[in-house]
């Protein structure tokens, strides 16, 4: 799949900030939760970004140790990456990428910071309201949702349609595994990556 070559305009760039910043109100559950939105945006809408950069972005960020939202840089780095022409496109390239990897946490961050800051101050002091128990009841159907779309999404995206049953059933497997045993999820991803090594999935 060829890497896409993308120009950005200023626009462009407030633009990606500001999607990922209303992103951040939306990502209940964590930056995750809106990570086929992202791929609407990036892949479908905008295309700086191919099927390939979008999923292997998560891919190595959920296995690389450190915080979960480091999927959102990484598609930052290669937006701002693809603007600058590649690796081949030297320090402007960089300097670009490391912009886009700014626009793209400082998105994700700042606004469900300050409002998950400000809410559970508010929440604490209201604990008791019939209100805000309702909220918190009603949430967890709604971040359940979000991540059977993101599996999905990520499911769905192989380009290959005679080795899509095998992903198929690795997720299946891997849903089974989690909602029935205490496994640690290091050792699916391992087993994931091998699968994936040896040319099986």
């Amino acid at each position: 799949m060829n890497t896409p070559t993308v120009v950005l305009s200023a626009a462009d760039w407030l633009g990606l900030l500001g999607h990922f910043a209303l992103l951040s109100l939306l990502s209940v559950g964590g930056a995750i939760s809106a990570l086929p939105d992202m791929h609407r945006y990036l892949v479908s809408v905008q295309r700086w970004l191919n099927d390939m950069q979008f999923t292997s972005s998560v891919a190595l960020a959920q296995a690389a140790p450190g915080p979960n939202v480091l999927f959102v840089a990484l598609m930052g780095w290669n937006v701002g990456l693809n603007a600058g022409g590649g690796l081949a496109g030297g320090g402007r390239a960089v300097a670009l990428a490391l912009a886009g990897v700014t626009a793209t946490m400082v998105g994700i961050l700042l606004p469900s910071s300050v409002l998950t800051y400000s809410a559970t101050r508010w929440a604490h002091r209201n604990r008791e309201l019939r209100a805000v128990r309702a909220f918190k009841a009603g949430m967890a159907p709604l971040v359940v949702a979000l991540m059977l779309s993101t599996g999905w999404l990520l499911s769905a995206a192989h380009d290959d349609p005679a080795r899509d049953w095998r992903l198929w059933l690795l997720t299946v497997a891997a849903t089974l595994i989690v909602w029935r045993t205490r496994i640690h999820l290091l050792w699916l991803i391992a087993t994931g990556a091998l699968l994936g090594a040896l040319g099986w999935v």
